[in-house]
């Protein structure tokens, strides 16, 4: 099973005819039953009964026992595994020991046994299917920042019982080392998809030079306040465009929709500056921005001659 696989699956197999090993019939079924599902397991697995007979110092090591060889026999030894190796093995002898030449037989022909019945298996399905079935209960789980956990609970549990009530699903979250897990929980995709979607806006974290759809929510002398991916910021009037703009409200007013750069994340605040002109093609002749860094170079005077320093 997959490591980070969020749910406790039960197999049920029922058994119509036993005349051989139906722990390992179980075995190849269930593991096909997984794949089928959309389980994403690592790799197939398949199982075989090898049984032995001993009488009178003449030994026979048998293959894929049916019930009559497992009842008058002297050994019962079941191995499961991938074509990568051993997943797990059982054994019942009704002999005092057992020769370790007899023991590496045995798991020599189970190993061929296992690797053919794999062959089989891959006939009807080589891999997990791409997605859970439609009608499986399905849980996704999200990593966030720990940051973020109260902003997607609200106040009171607000936010995240609306979530719930809206999209139909369950939601589960708690801190661990240092970060918050929540799990999500429908049997169905859509209500998911929608819940996922809803608290990815409200935990994601922008980065400087991401490009955004945003909304204009409110206007001030200094810019305008506009909404993105569930987070705002502010458009300063000089980062409206390159033309000078006197007011704010000559060119903008609240729900405007207008396209945005990140320019700047303030590391005390976290607050976002945000630039429309960024995005705009730059006027011909006009200079290139100043760089935060650059230094000023000393100006010229006539005929060549430069001021000295002015001392103090």
């Amino acid at each position: 099973m997959p490591s980070d696989f969020p749910y406790t699956v039960r197999i049920v197999s029922d058994i119509l005819e036993s005349n051989g090993s139906s722990s390992m019939a179980t075995v190849c079924s269930g593991c096909l039953a997984l794949m089928d599902g959309g389980v994403p397991i690592v790799r197939p697995v398949a199982g075989i009964a090898m049984g032995m007979i001993a009488e009178e110092g003449k030994v026979a090591i048998l293959s894929d026992i049916l019930g009559d060889e497992d009842a008058l026999g002297d050994m019962d030894f079941k191995v499961t595994g991938t074509e990568k190796g051993i997943t797990g093995c059982q054994m019942d002898i009704k002999i005092d020991g057992l020769p370790y030449e007899q023991l590496e037989k045995a798991l020599g022909q189970a190993r061929e046994g296992r690797l053919h019945i794999l062959r089989e298996m891959a006939k009807t399905l080589e891999v997990p299917r791409e997605d859970l079935k439609p009608h499986a209960p399905r849980i996704v789980e999200l990593i966030i920042d720990k940051s973020f956990i109260g902003a997607v609970i609200g106040p009171g549990g607000k936010i995240i019982q609306e979530m719930q009530e809206i999209t139909k699903t369950i939601i589960n979250i708690e801190e661990r080392d240092g970060k918050g897990y929540v799990q999500i929980a429908s049997s169905n995709k859509e209500d998911i998809d929608k819940a996922v979607a809803r608290i990815k806006s409200i935990a994601y974290q922008p980065e400087v030079g991401d490009v955004f759809d945003a909304k204009v929510v409110s206007l001030q002398p200094y810019g305008a306040f506009v909404e993105f991916s569930g987070k705002s910021g502010l458009l300063h009037i000089s980062e409206i465009s390159y033309a000078r703009v006197e007011k704010v409200e000559d060119v903008l007013k609240e729900g405007d929709s207008i396209r945005v750069k990140l320019i700047e994340i303030d590391e005390r605040t976290g607050k976002f500056r945000l630039s429309a002109k960024a995005l705009l093609e730059r006027p011909e002749g006009m200079p290139e921005p100043r760089r935060e860094g650059d230094r000023d170079r000393p100006h010229h005077r006539g005929n060549g001659d430069r001021r000295p320093p002015r001392r103090h």
